[in-house]
């Protein structure tokens, strides 16, 4: 690997490319601030204006959404797993079919592996611009969102028309449906009966790891946050570990036949990747393919903290849970 391939597989975060139409929420108030970005893999966008950083998907995506404060993601879910991670800020998530059957507050570096299969939807709280980034199962990412009925509803008072092909349309620009392609359609008082109903009980202790359990639990040696034997228990098609400094094999070289892809959280991080090295700072992306020898390890001493996400060879589907 060259220093030139290295640096194409890294995203900055000073770097990432928003899109602000990426979807059917785009002009509902409430939500019209929202920029979202596709950091791995296609993702799920329903514009074409979304740019994509990285479009070689390791089994899973990774995308984020940057919101100013009082902005909300609208309810929607997936058909595989969604893990969120706060990189910045201070966010409300909440769930249910109106998003009413819980909710919590999540502070920066926490994790959130909500269940597959509710809606969710999110809100920075906080005083400032905040970011949260996603991982998704799957090359695919579950096919694309299944949105609240009211969501689409609410959407088309305001211009906006979702097609069942998954793509938006904006009557503010004179964009209409093509000649036989139908709106997405509704779901049913029937298909919304058999979404499961849960309470903060229900997931907060087997969905929710805080950022500073996970620290106090890698204080010593790599933990998993996310997988078979993890914090939180589940095996989606990936697992994510957390890295910080004091932790032992830190800076050794290794290679692995699974995509490893390293998020940076706290701290500034030297990766080294086939001989060629590079540093990482908050909120930066590296993905390093399989076989590759590589090594990771803070570069200056302080506050650090890194999630690695690694795929494996379980298929990507609904979060298991504890």
């Amino acid at each position: 690997m060259t220093k030139k391939t290295l640096e194409k597989r890294i995203v900055r975060y000073g770097e990432l490319v928003p899109c602000k139409t990426a979807f059917i929420d785009t002009h509902t108030p409430g939500s019209d601030q929202k920029e979202n970005f596709t950091i791995i893999g296609a993702g799920v966008s329903e514009s074409p204006d979304q740019h994509v950083h990285i479009r070689e998907t390791p089994g899973f995506n990774i995308g984020a959404a940057g919101q100013p404060p009082k902005c909300t993601n609208s309810l929607h879910t997936h058909r595989t797993a969604e893990v969120f991670f706060v990189q910045k800020g201070t966010w409300r998530f909440f769930w249910g079919i109106d998003g009413k059957d819980g909710e919590f507050v999540a502070k920066e570096g926490d994790l959130f592996n909500i269940p597959t299969g509710i809606f969710r939807g999110f809100e920075n709280i906080g005083e400032e611009y905040g970011m949260i980034m996603a991982v998704l199962g799957g090359n695919d990412a579950g096919g694309g969102v299944i949105w609240a009925p009211h969501v689409i509803q609410t959407a088309k008072e305001h211009g906006l028309i979702l097609a069942e092909t998954g793509r938006l349309y904006d009557t503010k620009k004179g964009e209409s449906l093509p000649d036989g392609v139908n709106p997405m359609p509704l779901l049913t008082a029937e298909e919304l009966a058999a979404f499961p109903v849960v309470n903060e009980r229900d997931v907060i202790p087997h969905y929710v790891a805080r950022y500073l359990d996970i620290k106090a639990m890698g204080n010593k040696e790599t933990v998993q946050v996310l997988g078979e034997h993890g914090m939180l228990k589940d095996r989606p098609g990936f697992e994510i570990d957390f890295l910080q400094e004091g932790q032992k094999g830190l800076g050794e070289s290794y290679r692995s036949d699974q995509h490893e892809v390293f998020m940076v959280h706290d701290g500034y991080w030297k990766i080294q990747v086939d001989g060629e090295s590079a540093i990482l700072a908050p909120g930066d992306t590296c993905a390093v393919p399989p076989n590759a020898e590589r090594s990771i390890q803070p570069n200056v001493s302080g506050t650090t903290g890194l999630f690695l996400i690694r795929s494996t060879n379980d298929e990507a589907g609904y979060t298991q849970g504890a």
